[in-house]
């Protein structure tokens, strides 16, 4: 069977018929499989209740540091509002630690200092100092943590896209970003609202310094960047194994290297089509947010339409990241990105002729949406088109560039509005508010589209293709080519798994049992089982030549041996009603190519379904083994390994995810048996399910003379092939 593979991506249709969705709960369980994203993002969701809860907690201990409504809420802003200004002092240069020096590290050495600072706040004021002293403390501290932030960010922004499959990285984005600013920041407020009553329950009338909630929560939050940095420097390794020409990076000075990003993002159209079109996204929303007040009171409404606004763009925002990838499905994520940017700042205009608070909450909701889906896209876009080698500048300039304008946004629009004020014009019935909040929606709506077209522009990749033509299709699912006309007589089985798995000791029991009941058995593999076949095997897995096919023709190469295969040898069996047991098939193509060689899943599907005339098996033995133990037993056997065996363990386990993805997508056609088990007892499970199949009534396999002739291709194949197939897994 082929063993490359494309990995089940964007909602790609198999040819066997299961549908992979890449964005719900099967997308979201096939990501948490990969064990260093999974404990990654494990640490990184207490740390982000703990940064949130330590927001909240540090602007409310500096207000309670002094005396005054005035100072108290001085004391209140000033300490949220340092938090922005590391972005403009360290901001240009946060990038260019992360492609600098090693991620893993970086990211160690950033919360370690993280945790030294957060606990220092609470600390300090233990130790009796004088409240302005304390507030004064906890500015200071407050802006070296954010200052480390920044070095932070862009590290683990950069490192994410080295520890999954690029077939896998929208959900990573979709479950990292619901968890950071959907989850956590409401259970960091429902948090520190139940710790306050709790405490206070417990210790009942004045609390004394130490059990304040705030200092608790400063606590926790200190407490949880410790927990990172541990997980990080100890179980997630594969940061820094992942990352490529550190020593040739660390020789360039870091002006070059800033200059270099800052060059590589202006002169590269998708980079700087992704860059622009997040911070228009991002300014629409802010807009939005600084106009929200001011617009709730056009509308002849007062603080609750307010709350009503903020709260609707936050909804919309979760909506677009979480559900977004399922309603486009296929559709190229360049071209979705735009069509994001354009649904936002058309909702944008929208507000400006909105005359009641129901049409003005749908808008926010779809601005909150469009904004959500234009940067789940544009992350995930930039993870994966952009080299390792500059991702982290670029993330930096992202992560920066959405902060300062989002905040400029919401500022500058809210001066905007004030100063212009509101006037009443009575058309007809209807009261109107024609005012500088309307006017501001609908310029800022108008640039927005200008700069959503523009992204569109410089990264579409189906050019000529109408754009509606192609949301709709997508929406609606492009169906494989349809089946070719064929009616069998017999069983398909197919086994599949990673090296080492023991596919040819089951497939050898299997046969050997129905052929003891008389029936007509034929045993194949792919590449290699014809003579057309064998040639094309030793194309694509012989590693004496250093000639290596690359992976687009790889996957041609397995297409055109499983197209004569399957023609030549496996409808002709299926026919006359024989059992065909064949060694890899189509889901080999969908997990070696797409998981392993990252090429896109859509593509490698249609072609196999092509080459296979949409053949589909009637059982897929699945044997799941761990990477290491089965690539342990493949060198045990000292029969030399191939061009894919050969391969590294990471890449190993992308094929691992990606074949259980295929079975969890299809579970009445795979059977999924754990390989480490003892080999009698996978081949009674896997006779049992052929022979319940055989049985149904009708019958699907005509039985053969048990003294017929052995119609397996095998015996084409030469001693030394043999006793490799035989021992291949």
């Amino acid at each position: 069977m082929s063993r490359s593979g494309d990995q089940s991506d964007n909602a790609a249709k198999q040819p066997n018929g299961a549908q992979v969705d890449p964005s719900g709960y099967a997308a979201i369980r096939s990501v948490l499989r990969i064990r260093p994203f999974r404990r990654l993002w494990i640490v990184l969701g207490a740390a982000s209740f703990g940064d949130w809860l330590g927001l909240l907690a540090t602007a409310l201990f500096a207000a309670s540091q002094v005396q005054g409504s005035t100072a108290q809420g001085a004391a209140f802003g000033g300490v949220t509002a340092i938090r922005l200004l590391p972005a403009l002092v360290l901001g240009p240069v946060a990038g260019v630690f992360a492609d600098r020096f090693d991620r893993r590290w970086t990211m160690v050495i950033c919360d370690l200092l993280r945790f030294v600072l957060f606990a220092s706040i609470p600390l300090y004021a233990l130790s009796g100092a004088a409240g302005g002293l304390v507030v004064g403390w906890a500015l200071i501290a407050t802006f070296l943590i954010e200052s480390l932030t920044l070095l932070w960010i862009p590290a683990k922004e950069a490192a994410v896209p080295n520890l999954i499959p690029r077939a896998r990285l929208e959900a990573a984005n979709q479950l990292t970003l619901i968890t950071t600013y959907g989850l956590t920041p409401v259970a960091a407020a429902i948090g520190l609202a139940v710790l306050d009553r709790g405490v206070r329950g417990a210790v009942g009338g004045d609390l004394p310094s130490w059990a304040e909630p705030a200092q608790l929560a400063l606590w926790f939050n200190s407490f949880s960047r410790l927990a990172t940095a541990l997980v990080v420097a100890f179980g997630i390794k594969e940061i820094s194994e992942a990352q490529r020409g550190e020593a040739e990076r660390a020789e360039q000075s870091m002006f070059r290297q800033f200059s270099e990003g800052w060059k590589y993002i202006g002169q590269t159209p998708l980079v700087r089509g992704l860059v622009l079109g997040i911070f228009g996204a991002f300014a629409g929303g802010g807009i939005v947010v600084g106009t929200a007040k001011f617009f709730a009171n056009s509308l002849g409404a007062g603080d609750a339409a307010f709350s009503l606004l903020f709260g609707a763009i936050f909804v919309g925002l979760a909506l677009g990241i979480g559900l977004g990838p399922m309603v486009v499905k296929e559709m190229s994520r360049r071209r979705w990105f735009g069509m994001s940017i354009v649904l936002a700042s058309a909702a944008v205009m929208t507000l400006a002729f909105a005359i009641h608070l129901s049409m003005a909450i749908v808008g926010a909701v779809l601005v909150g949406a469009g904004a959500g889906m234009a940067f789940l896209a544009g992350t995930t876009l930039l993870g994966g088109e952009v080299a390792d080698e500059v991702r982290g500048r670029v993330f930096a300039v992202v992560q920066i560039g959405t902060r300062l304008v989002l905040i400029l946004a919401i500022g500058l629009s809210s001066v905007l509005v004030g100063v212009g004020g509101s006037r009443k014009l009575e058309i007809a019935d209807l009261g109107i508010s024609v005012s500088s909040t309307r006017l501001l929606l609908l310029a800022a709506g108008a640039a927005g589209i200008f700069a959503g077209i523009s992204a569109f522009g410089q990264m579409d990749d189906k050019k000529g293709v109408p754009v509606l033509a192609d949301l709709w299709g997508s929406i609606r699912g492009r169906p494989l080519m349809p089946s070719e006309p064929f009616v069998s007589a017999g069983l398909f089985v197919v086994f599949e798994g990673g090296e080492g798995a023991g596919k040819s000791t089951q497939l050898t029991a299997l046969s050997e049992r129905l052929r003891g009941h008389g029936r007509e058995v034929v045993v194949t593999r792919e590449p290699g089982a014809t003579g057309v076949g064998r040639r094309i095997r030793s194309l694509v897995l012989d590693t004496s030549g250093d000639d290596a096919p690359s992976p687009r023709a790889e996957a041609l190469l397995y297409a055109a041996d499983r197209a004569h295969h399957v023609a030549t040898v496996v409808r002709p069996a299926l026919v006359r009603g024989g059992v065909v047991i064949s060694d890899r098939y189509v889901d080999s193509s969908l997990a070696y190519q797409g998981a392993g060689r990252t090429l896109p899943v859509d593509e490698v599907s249609w072609l196999s379904s092509w080459a296979t005339g949409g053949l589909k098996p009637d059982l897929v033995v699945l044997l799941d083994v761990e990477p290491r133990t089965g690539l342990s037993r493949v060198a045990s056997r000292n029969t030399g390994t191939d061009r894919l065996e050969a391969e590294s363990v990471a890449f190993h386990e992308r094929v691992r995810y990606a074949f259980l993805d295929l079975a969890a997508a299809d579970p009445k056609r795979y059977l999924v048996l754990d390989a480490s088990r003892p080999a009698d007892e996978i081949t009674g499970l896997v006779v049992r399910r052929v022979e319940e199949m055989l049985g149904k009534p009708g019958g699907i396999v005509h039985p053969r003379p048990a003294q017929g002739p052995d119609t397996s291709v095998q015996p084409e194949l030469s001693d030394a092939e043999l006793v490799t197939m035989e021992h291949k897994t």
